[in-house]
């Protein structure tokens, strides 16, 4: 990802209401959720909700799908994969390691930590 597109996506998420409609639409079933429930879920009004789904649209983030009379939003999960992916491997000097089994090849990250250059896997919580 080019630091300009990761700017971009950073900036859309760097306002609170923006980052609680994200936050919902990360949890939200994989057909997405209607606008009417994401106002009501978080007590936006309708059209300041709407005014941050576009700007999350614009950046990417969010995408909408009308199903019947109704615009269904959802994460834009390839844009959240690629800047997720941009913190990790341009930011945070990532070790891979590529491991084989029957169920075909897995990627296992590890960070290595800024302060002491040791390698930190496992459970993060």
């Amino acid at each position: 990802m080019e630091l300009n597109t990761a700017t971009e996506l950073f900036a859309a998420l760097s306002q609170k209401t923006r980052l609680l409609v994200f936050r919902r639409l990360v949890q939200a079933p994989s057909q997405g959720i209607r606008a009417g429930e994401l106002s009501d879920a978080l007590d936006v009004p309708a059209n300041t909700l709407s005014f941050h789904l576009n700007h999350l649209s614009n950046a990417g983030l969010v995408v909408s799908d009308k199903i019947g009379r109704s615009v269904y939003y959802r994460i834009n999960g390839s844009a959240v994969s690629g800047l997720i992916r941009f913190l990790i491997e341009d930011c945070c000097s990532l070790a891979t390691k590529t491991i084989q089994h029957e169920g075909g090849t897995e990627t296992v990250y590890s960070l290595r930590s800024l302060s002491s250059g040791n390698a930190q896997t496992g459970d993060t919580t």
